[in-house]
Order: C-alpha cells, then structure tokens, then sequence
C-alpha cells in the first residue's frame, strides 16, 4: 500500500477546513503530487499542486476529473455538507441533498477512480464522523452512518484488488463547517496528521480524538448510556 511520500493524492473539499490541511500536508511527507479538487478551485504556491475542477454531485464532473487525474493512487473523500436538515422533516428535500454530497458523491468518487487505484494498489480515505455512530446530529448523522457501512462494503470487496480502505473519525474540527458550534474543537492540522499517521501504519479505523474512541468503544453498551434520553425514569 502507498504511503504519502512519492505519492499522488487527490483531496477532494480542498480549499478550506480539513482539506486544505490535507493538502499542505500531504506535501509536507513527500508527495510527488496532489490534485486539490473542488467546485472553484483556488490557487496553490506549490508546483506540485494542480488545481481540479470538481462537484462530487455531478457525474459529469467526476468523470472528467478521473480522466484528468489518471495516476492518482491515494484518494482523500474528503467533501462533506451540513445544512442542518432532519430526517423527520415533511420535506425531505434537504435531507436527500445533504446525502448527495455526503454518501453518493464520496461513492461516485471512489467509484470513478478505482482503475487508477487498482492499478496503483492504492488507498481510498473516506472523511466520516464520531457522529458516524452518534445519532445526534440527524440527517448529517444518518449520511455519515451510510458511507461507513458502505465503507466497510469498500474494504471488503476492494482488499483482494489491493486497495486499502480507510475510515477517518473525529469529532468536531475548528474549520467552518462548525463555526456556530460551542463544544471543544479539534485543531484541524491535528486531524489531518492523525489520518496521514494511519494510512501509513495501513489502519482501517482511525480515531483521531479520545471522543471517537470513547464513542466507538461504547456502542456495544446500553442504548440508554450512549442516549441518557432513553433512559427510563424509576417509577
């Protein structure tokens, strides 16, 4: 499996927040190259970076980047929405946007890349969540739920082809994703080191913060200990 030196990475969300930490580091552990894609590319003062023009939505899009970026054997799922939808909604419109980006577009990605990751016996890092196992935050909670099953559906039918699959749980990030949330964040750059840190140590799960592993260690534990709502009150 590819480790990050003399790698080509492609990051996926890469302008901002986790991904642009993704990026500077990748170069920093001796990437050969790394395709910063998103929906407007920005521009990066590094030679080794290429700008790509991405919507992980638009299959269109996908394909054209895949084709553009035919030797990239390290992918980084890492574009990601919150629009605050419920599933609970009347209308479920938003609910169904957000699991465009979140679960089908990390899946068209994955997917258009995989003869180029076959080829390289390469490393697919999907972007997910404590929140992945934690049924708090709604429909965002529910599309990160989706990708990791689909994560492990990956791992499992891409191993025999020499494509590593991994899983990167955190809880909340300082980016701007999480601007109007109050509780403790993670420096993003720790995120990133954490991941990197696993990819090489060829890690399926990786949890970047004591939160995740303490959320991840509790789910064969009592529902009403993971949700104190459900606890039933002594009658």
């Amino acid at each position: 499996m590819p480790g990050i030196r003399d790698a080509v990475v492609l990051v996926t969300g890469a302008n901002g927040g986790l991904g642009r930490h993704f990026v500077e580091q990748a170069l920093a552990r001796g990437a050969a190259k790394v395709y910063a894609a998103a929906r407007t590319p920005r521009e990066w003062q590094d030679a080794r970076v290429v700008p790509l023009q991405l919507d992980v939505t638009d299959a269109a899009s996908v394909r054209r980047a895949a084709e553009l970026a035919p030797d990239v054997n390290v992918l980084i799922n890492n574009a990601g929405a919150s629009n605050g939808s419920s599933l609970l909604a009347d209308d479920l419109t938003a609910a169904r946007d957000l699991f465009e980006t979140n679960f089908w577009g990390a899946l068209s990605v994955a997917n258009a890349f995989l003869p180029t990751l076959r080829e390289h016996r390469g490393t697919i890092l999907n972007v997910l969540s404590v929140l992945s196992w934690l049924a708090i935050g709604d429909a965002y909670s529910a599309t990160k739920s989706a990708l990791w099953s689909a994560t492990n559906t990956q791992r499992i039918a891409l191993a025999p082809q020499g494509i590593h699959v991994a899983a990167l749980h955190l809880g909340y990030a300082d980016t701007p994703m999480t601007r109007d949330v109050t509780a403790e964040k993670l420096d993003p750059a720790d995120v990133v080191a954490a991941a990197y840190d696993g990819i090489e140590a060829d890690q399926y799960e990786i949890l970047a913060d004591d939160l995740s592993r303490r959320v991840r260690n509790g789910l064969a534990g009592p529902l009403d200990e993971l949700y104190p709502a459900l606890a039933r009150t002594a009658s």
